[in-house]
């Protein structure tokens, strides 16, 4: 669950939407597959990538906690910080929805705190679900845009905002805390 709330592709279903209208074409299958193969790799190799820029686990779940925090201002006070950029010609399925929309930095910080909780095995699990309602909430926009409408759009994205926001003090308070106790 935790990591449906941090992916938030409901909630990222205003962004989608407009990528659509802006570029006419998503591919749904590339763009979940990408993001499942960033998740992956970051489960399996982002201690080590963290380890070899020198930055210890519970600093970069605090950056990735103000990066989540970020995000979920966005979603709630609707301005943009983070999306306002312009995905280079055909690659739109890849950037901006599967890297950093489905896959980024909120996602591959909560994957570093999932792993230190749980079994990769569940964690693995857990993606590959993630990863299939991604790939459903992508092949059907249109459709979730005509059954909820721009006003369920916009309730949708304010109550993940709100979770969202939840999701990064916890990791940011727990992580703070271990880190001035050094």
């Amino acid at each position: 669950m935790v990591l449906f709330a941090i992916i938030d592709i409901l909630g990222s279903a205003p962004i989608i939407i407009n990528v659509k209208k802006n570029n006419k074409n998503i591919h749904a299958f590339w763009a979940s597959l990408v993001a499942l193969i960033i998740l992956i790799f970051f489960l399996f190799m982002g201690e080590g990538v963290l380890k070899l820029f020198g930055v210890d686990i519970e600093s970069f779940a605090v950056a990735g906690a103000l990066i989540i925090f970020i995000f979920a201002i966005e979603m709630i006070l609707d301005i943009e910080i983070f999306r306002s950029y312009k995905a280079p010609k055909n690659t739109f399925s890849i950037v901006p929805l599967a890297f950093p929309l489905i896959a980024g930095p909120g996602s591959f910080t909560t994957l570093v705190a999932l792993r230190a909780e749980y079994r990769v095995e569940n964690i693995l699990v857990a993606l590959i679900l993630n990863m299939a309602f991604v790939y459903l909430v992508l092949k059907s926009t249109d459709r979730i845009e005509k059954l909820i409408g721009e006003a369920g759009i916009y309730v949708i994205r304010k109550f993940f905002g709100i979770i969202l926001l939840a999701i990064a003090v916890k990791l940011f308070t727990t992580n703070i805390s271990y880190l001035i106790k050094l």
